[in-house]
Formats: C-alpha cells, sequence, structure tokens
C-alpha cells in the first residue's frame, strides 16, 4: 500500500470513529438526557430500541478506535522526525498542551470532551516512545487488567454484604441537568468548565477509561510500528485473526456481564466486577470492529463510503468540535431545546443530518486546502518557533 493510500484508511478509520461518536451523542442529547412527555407507545419503543442499538454499536468503542488513531498519529509523527534527526518528544509535549486548549474551549460547550482528556493522559507516550514492542504491551495490559478495581473488589469480599451509593460521578451530573436544561449559555460554560469536568474525570475514572486510555495509545503506537494498515497478505491474515480471537473473548464477556446480577446480589462485590468485565469487553470488541472495517477497505467494499468518510477523518479535530458546538446548541435549553421534544430515534436522524453536512464540508474545505481549519491552526502552532516555521513565514 502507497503512503497516501495507508493514511487514507487511517482517515477513514477516525472517519468511521467521528460519525460513531455524533450519532450517540446526538441519541444522549450531548450528555442531557431526560425523557420526552406524551411520546406514543410505537414511538417509544423506536426510542428504546435506538438507544439499546447505539450502546451496543458504538458504546465504548467509538472513543477506543479514537485513542487507538492517536497512538498510530503519534508513532507516524515521532518516526517522521526522527528520520530527519530530530526528537519529538518535546515538541509533541507542546502540541498536546494546545491540544487541551482546544479541548477547554470544547469543554465550554460539551462536558464530555475528550480531547482535553487525551491531551493530558497523551503526556504517558513520552516516557514510552522508546520502549520496545513488547515492553509497550506489558505496560498496556497491566493498565487493562484495572488493577484499582481488582482492589476494590478485595476488600468488599472482606466485608458483610451491604448496598452502596450511586456512583460517585451521578451527583455532578444530576446538577448538569438543570444548568444545561435551563441555564443561560454563560451559566451552561461555567458548569461544563467546573461541575461538568469534574463529571467526566470521575465517570471516566470509575468506568476504567483512564487507564484503558493510554492503553490504546500505545497498542496504537504498536501496530503502527508493525505497519498493520499496510494491505499485504500477512495482514490481512492478522486482522482475520483479530477478529475471531476478539469475537471468542467478547461473546463470553458480554454473557457474564449480563448474568453479573442473577449471579451476584452483593452489589459492592458486583459493582467493581461488572466495571472490569465491561471495561475488558470493549476492548474485545474493539479488534472485531477495526478488522472489520480494514478488510473491507483492503478488499474494496463500500469504498464510496470510505472515500466520504476519509475526508471527515482528515479533518478529525474540526469535525469533532463542530459538532460539540451545534449539537449543544440544538439541544439544550440555551438554544433550540430539543431535549424536549425529540426522543433517541428522531434525535438519531437529526444525528444523520448533521453527519451528512460535515462530510459535504469536509469534501468542499479539503478541495482548496490541504488541512482543516482547526488542524492547521493547530500544525502552526505547533510548530512556532522552529526553523520550519521560520522558513514558512519567509515564504
Amino acid at each position: 500500500m502507497s503512503n497516501s493510500s495507508r493514511l487514507d484508511l487511517l482517515d477513514a478509520l477516525r472517519g468511521c470513529a467521528i460519525v460513531a461518536i455524533m450519532l450517540l451523542h446526538n441519541v444522549e442529547h450531548f450528555n442531557l438526557m431526560v425523557p420526552v412527555p406524551g411520546t406514543p407507545n410505537w414511538l417509544a419503543m423506536a426510542d428504546h430500541f435506538v438507544l439499546a442499538a447505539g450502546y451496543l454499536l458504538f458504546g465504548g468503542k467509538a472513543y477506543a478506535v479514537f485513542a487507538l488513531m492517536f497512538g498510530v498519529t503519534f508513532y507516524l509523527q515521532f518516526r517522521s522526525r526522527a528520520l530527519q534527526g530530530e526528537d519529538f518528544r518535546a515538541r509533541f509535549a507542546w502540541r498536546l498542551l494546545l491540544l487541551f486548549g482546544f479541548g477547554m474551549v470544547n469543554t465550554l460547550f460539551y462536558d464530555g470532551d475528550i480531547l482535553s482528556l487525551y491531551a493530558v493522559l497523551g503526556f504517558t507516550l513520552i516516557p514510552v516512545a522508546g520502549l520496545g514492542n513488547r515492553a509497550l504491551l506489558a505496560i498496556a495490559i497491566v493498565l487493562s487488567l484495572q488493577l484499582w478495581q481488582w482492589g476494590v473488589l478485595a476488600v468488599a469480599l472482606t466485608e458483610p454484604p451491604h448496598a452502596l451509593g450511586a456512583p460517585a460521578a451521578d451527583a455532578y451530573f444530576i446538577r448538569s441537568a438543570e444548568y444545561l436544561a435551563n441555564g443561560t449559555v454563560l451559566q451552561v460554560w461555567w458548569g461544563n468548565l467546573t461541575n461538568g469536568k469534574m463529571a467526566t474525570i470521575v465517570w471516566s475514572w470509575e468506568a476504567g477509561r483512564l487507564l484503558q486510555i493510554p492503553a490504546l495509545f500505545m497498542v496504537g503506537m504498536v501496530l503502527a510500528r508493525q505497519e498493520r494498515f499496510h494491505v499485504s497478505e500477512a495482514n490481512r491474515q492478522f486482522w482475520r485473526r483479530a477478529f475471531v480471537w476478539g469475537l471468542l473473548a467478547l461473546i463470553p464477556l458480554a454473557a457474564l456481564k449480563a448474568s453479573l446480577p442473577a449471579w451476584i446480589a452483593n452489589e459492592a462485590v458486583r459493582r467493581p466486577l461488572g466495571s472490569i468485565v465491561q471495561s475488558w469487553a470493549q476492548l474485545a470488541a474493539l479488534p472485531v470492529l477495526l478488522s472489520c472495517l480494514i478488510l473491507a477497505y483492503h478488499a474494496g467494499f463500500a469504498g464510496r463510503l470510505f472515500a466520504w468518510l476519509s475526508p471527515m477523518g482528515r479533518m478529525s479535530l474540526t469535525s469533532y468540535m463542530s459538532q460539540s458546538l451545534v449539537g449543544t446548541f440544538l439541544y439544550y435549553g440555551f438554544g433550540l431545546a430539543l431535549y424536549r421534544t425529540a426522543g433517541p430515534a428522531l434525535s438519531l436522524l437529526i444525528g444523520v443530518v448533521m453527519i451528512g453536512a460535515q462530510i459535504v464540508f469536509s469534501i468542499w474545505w479539503l478541495r482548496t486546502h490541504r488541512q482543516g481549519p482547526l488542524e492547521a491552526l493547530w500544525h502552526r502552532a505547533t510548530w512556532i518557533g522552529s526553523e520550519k516555521h521560520a522558513r514558512r513565514l519567509a515564504t
């Protein structure tokens, strides 16, 4: 596969992740999930189906693809600079600080922002950039074990059975629902920067994502080093095996997660064990999803679809932030307040329209630009003060 084809595949994968994230965010009203009063039974059934299908297909999977691609991109940038005799790590640290700034702007509108989270956790890549693949995979495995939850589980097993209070993140989400539904735009911004950001951090910790995300970064690095995104018979065999092993792991893990309430009455034991199993099930689903997309790309299936998604993936930062700006205006109280009237089924259709608009905009923009608007800003700010930047200014 040529370098441009490989990059097209990576952009298409990012585009798929953006589409999945956008659909799920719309179904969830961008974290403003409240029942729509007066919904007829047939529509309520459709809403239930859409919500269940959304979590089944996209929940915990789209973000995982995004995280994997983050690690891939880091390696490609690191290797590119290394071939020129440069160490990219200091520049990458500055790039992460810039990403954190983008993330905090995005947080003003959407409290579930992942950019700022990736920016902070991305610093874990700096000390491990020079490690071998086995060391990276070993660290990723340890992080994925969710040892903290195992510690919580061990303590619970030594205590008498008892009920637990609501997860700590719930209190933050309850508070956020009030200002998202009824607050002014300034109240939403302040609430998201304070209460909303804490909600995301606490929820991410309870769900195991603060450990899982760096693990996915490192797995992405390894896959990029092994050139698993090139077309070859060896790679086709690799992704076929990944699909089989992922499916063999996913089926029992999903069954175990569904059976835990019936098997374990003690909530103090069931909750941490459920968090562990859920985290592992999401990891098992990743190779299943990823291998399907990559094998379809290699075989030429859905070529037009990938051609549409690739520009949006190439502009993933712009796409991600613009959906927050538009989506929150559509659903929150300071905008059109569609949370009051649009259930998950209708919101899914709105999400499809938003995706179509982003695809059209991305294709149009990239006809005359090499990067998306925010990508170009990020790139230029990344290299400010460098000889490369000085040469650009001179020309």
